[in-house]
């Protein structure tokens, strides 16, 4: 079985919408690099924010 780890000694990052810290998850494992979004809520903000801003 795999080590135990604490919450604080996790890899962070900072929210691309919101701008909350947030933690590793197992889920996030794979694609870790990729994830700039905290949650579905943010992600989905973020993306309707794009598409109302108009493009010059």
């Amino acid at each position: 079985m795999a080590k135990m780890r604490k919450k604080a000694d996790l890899p962070t990052k900072v929210c691309a919408c919101c701008g909350l810290g947030f933690a590793w998850r197992r889920k996030w494992a794979r694609d870790w690099d990729q994830v700039k979004y905290c949650s579905d809520r943010c992600r989905s903000a973020a993306k309707g924010r794009a598409q109302r801003e108009p493009r010059a």
